[in-house]
């Protein structure tokens, strides 16, 4: 019993680790052997089993070598046997070296790490997002199930192909050690159908990982408030954007450039909330405006105060202890 039990362990290991250790105990039989067969050619079991490695690998330094017919014999079963068995463990190295860079390149192969953000979808918007993370030196999860391999050759890019709103596909790229999640919405898709597609995936995301911050790309204003039930810690309305930079294209003659040019200036720089410091309080607007620009190159353009957001407010308006501001800073 405890020999057949065993024989089944040896079986289910890995085959490249099976086939090392057949070769390595017939390397060192045969080096044993060589040196009881000629003790003074071989006049260790080290210098024996250093022959036999030598041998089995076709190098051949010469430095030991058989010189009676028992030990010539002994040779040329070490070459028949042994070097077939190092032959095999390297050609089976090669060939799980390969499959295994396929399959990562492929998407088939989980992230281990954690602090990286997932970005869910690919199209050129998640495309430009995961260039200025890079350049920020981010590890990204790239989640898409539309692509046949990673279509961006980066070390800190790792791709998991699969539907998103699968557990398996998101424990794959790590949710419960990620700190951020970016869902883009699917442009294959109607309007509502990508809406559906982007609340299943937030609800999948939550069910793993309740604590992560999601931000999702919605298209229809009627699922907004599903998107915030089902966990988005913040919504980006696709359609709205494009909408205002339409209406302002009308309301005023070129202007849509001057307004992309803004945009795209935010990728150098950081749009984000700022707490209200000690020396702010109580000062209008205008006044903290001035001091953060002057003082921390930092420029203001709005308020927030509870769920109340305001941009470019008054300048006699008073900032608040328990306020935020929206601010760009530069992080150069």
């Amino acid at each position: 019993m405890m020999t057949n039990h065993l024989y089944m362990r040896f079986v289910k290991l890995p085959i490249l680790l099976r086939i090392l250790m057949i070769a390595s105990m017939m390397i060192t039989l045969f080096g044993v052997v060589i040196h009881f067969v000629e003790p003074k050619s071989f006049p260790t079991i080290f210098d024996g089993v250093w022959w036999a490695i030598i041998t089995a690998s076709t190098v051949g330094f010469g430095d030991f070598y058989p010189v009676t017919t028992w030990g010539r014999i002994t040779a040329i079963l070490l070459l028949l046997i042994g070097t077939g068995f190092l032959s095999s463990y390297f050609i089976h190295l090669s060939a799980a070296t390969v499959t295994k860079q396929n399959a990562y390149a492929e998407g088939k192969v989980g992230f281990r790490g954690s602090s990286h953000i997932i970005i869910i979808g690919w199209n050129e918007r998640s495309r430009s997002v995961i260039r200025s993370l890079i350049e920020a030196d981010e590890i990204i999860i790239l989640v898409d199930d539309t692509l046949g391999s990673n279509p961006i050759k980066d070390d800190n890019v790792h791709f998991i192909r699969g539907r998103a709103n699968k557990d398996d596909t998101l424990l794959s790229a790590g949710i419960s050690t990620a700190r951020k999640v970016i869902i883009t919405s699917d442009q294959n898709l109607d309007e509502l159908q990508a809406d559906m597609n982007t609340i299943l995936t937030l609800l999948a995301i939550k069910g793993l990982n309740p604590d992560i911050r999601c931000i999702a790309e919605i298209q229809t204003s009627e699922q907004i408030n599903n998107a915030r039930r089902a966990g988005a810690d913040e919504l980006i309305p696709a359609n709205a954007l494009t909408s205002a930079v339409l209406l302002n294209s009308i309301a005023s003659a070129e202007v849509v450039n001057p307004l992309l040019d803004l945009l795209g200036e935010l990728n150098g720089k950081r749009l984000s909330y700022i707490e209200v410091e000690a020396s702010l309080i109580d000062k209008n607007f205008q006044e903290a405006s001035s001091f953060l620009l002057k003082e921390r190159n930092i420029i203001l353009i709005g308020r927030k105060r509870g769920d109340d957001v305001i941009v470019n407010p008054k300048n006699n308006i008073k900032i608040k202890y328990d306020d935020q501001l929206l601010a760009i800073s530069n992080d150069q």
